[in-house]
């Protein structure tokens, strides 16, 4: 790689200035920057690369200006080459202009300035939620390196750093299992995208491994479901809780698609919209009787089709309407931090959330036998591990059904 500055002879003005340009030069590759500088013919050193000036020059001030110019644009490309050297990184145009155009070249790609570059980028095809959830990341991994020292660059996401990183996860941060895989997914997403972008070289992150626990599901059942829709609550304000909350749990869809429903079409048996999450056009969602009636309840009212309430108040009410209905039965919650198991008991109003609401469609929709491929088309389901939880939960159920045979089997011991 290389450059210097040429004079645009066929742009000389009246005053005989001649306007400069940069040009970079990498192989077969040639690029052109214009410079806001001028300079008259005899008055450029090419050998120098500088303009010639002294104070009796009628353009001395203009000079002078010029003058750190060039000398800028040139600080500014030495650190654009160092910056690929550095890197290891090859020459590509592209790369060039992009840093040639930041306010800033920095040689070193930092870990964090990779980050913020990488939720920048993600914001164009991820949903607002998938970047919230990046910006925690960024944080834990920003509160890690300031609590051991340990400095984050981008090729030493390796087995020393798993080691320390779990270290202070489970033993300082308590995180339980299932987050620690959540950001270990997310980190290597990040530099896998680093990876291809060609900001390092090393591989080693792909060999960091976190394996998610597989947890209760937590859900009401079909008589809790009808419990609660046909209660009618006093508190205005408890009643749209539960009307929202209700028809997640009827037509199994997601908190933020219901909550952010536009241009929403309700023709006959179906609702139609476009899926935030999975970014399906036109998902059409089955409404039963009983989800036909939530929606014909707000008909002319401004909660048409159903009242919007956000994923926090929405938990509230909701489990102050499950207490009310008497939902206050103990249920046992298992947890693991790292190989620390831990027993939490709750009571089951005090864990129904939105989250829960598709996960009662979906546990009772195969309880009923509906078939797996109608559930996954009606939740619009795309992640098969996560929908594998709901059929164990599903043969469990089958299983301490036909276990009522065994009471013949008894009967007939006692004959």
């Amino acid at each position: 790689m290389r450059y210097y500055f040429e004079l645009r002879k066929d742009k000389i003005n009246l005053n005989g200035l001649i306007p400069m340009r940069l040009i970079v030069k990498n192989g077969n590759h040639r690029i052109r920057k214009n410079l806001a500088t001028k300079t008259l013919l005899d008055d450029w050193n090419n050998e120098l690369q500088i303009i010639i000036n002294h104070k009796g020059n009628p353009f001395y001030e203009d000079y002078e200006i010029f003058n750190e110019i060039i000398a800028s644009e040139e600080k500014k490309v030495e650190k654009i080459f160092s910056f690929f050297k550095y890197n290891e990184l090859s020459f590509t145009e592209a790369l060039l202009n992009e840093k040639y155009e930041g306010n800033d070249v920095k040689v070193a790609i930092g870990f964090f300035d990779a980050f913020d570059e990488y939720i920048r980028v993600s914001r164009l095809t991820k949903t607002k939620g998938t970047i919230t959830k990046y910006g925690s990341v960024k944080n834990f991994l920003i509160a890690f390196e300031k609590y051991t020292k340990f400095e984050l660059r981008l090729d030493n996401i390796d087995y020393q750093f798993e080691e320390i990183f779990m270290d202070y996860c489970y033993n300082e941060r308590q995180t339980l299992n299932n987050y620690y895989a959540k950001i270990v997914k997310t980190l290597k997403a990040f530099l896998n995208w680093a990876f291809e972008r060609g900001y390092h070289s090393s591989l080693k992150f792909k060999k960091l491994a976190a394996k998610e626990d597989e947890i209760e599901v937590v859900y009401l059942t079909a008589e809790e479901l009808m419990l609660l829709y046909n209660h009618k609550f006093d508190n205005a304000s408890m009643e749209r809780a539960k009307d929202m909350y209700c028809l997640l749990a009827l037509t199994g869809q997601r908190h933020s698609d219901i909550y952010d429903l536009n241009d929403v079409s309700v023709s006959g048996d179906y609702l139609t919209f476009a899926v935030k999450k999975t970014k399906t056009v036109q998902h059409q969602v089955f409404l039963t009787e009983l989800a036909k009636r939530l929606i014909a309840k707000y008909e002319d009212t401004i909660y048409y089709p159903i009242p919007r309430i956000s994923s926090q108040k929405l938990n509230e009410a909701i489990q102050k309407c499950c207490e009310e209905i008497g939902l206050t039965e103990e249920v046992q919650l298992t947890r693991y931090c790292g190989s620390k198991r831990f027993d939490e008991t709750f009571r089951k109003c005090d864990i129904i959330t939105s989250h829960t609401g598709r996960k009662t469609f979906i546990t009772n929709s195969l309880f009923l036998d509906i078939p797996e491929r109608i559930v996954k088309a009606q939740t619009n389901s795309k992640d098969e591990k996560s929908f594998r939880r709901y059929v164990k939960i599903s043969e469990q159920h089958h299983k301490r059904e036909l276990d009522k045979w065994n009471v013949l089997a008894i009967d007939d011991n006692k004959n």
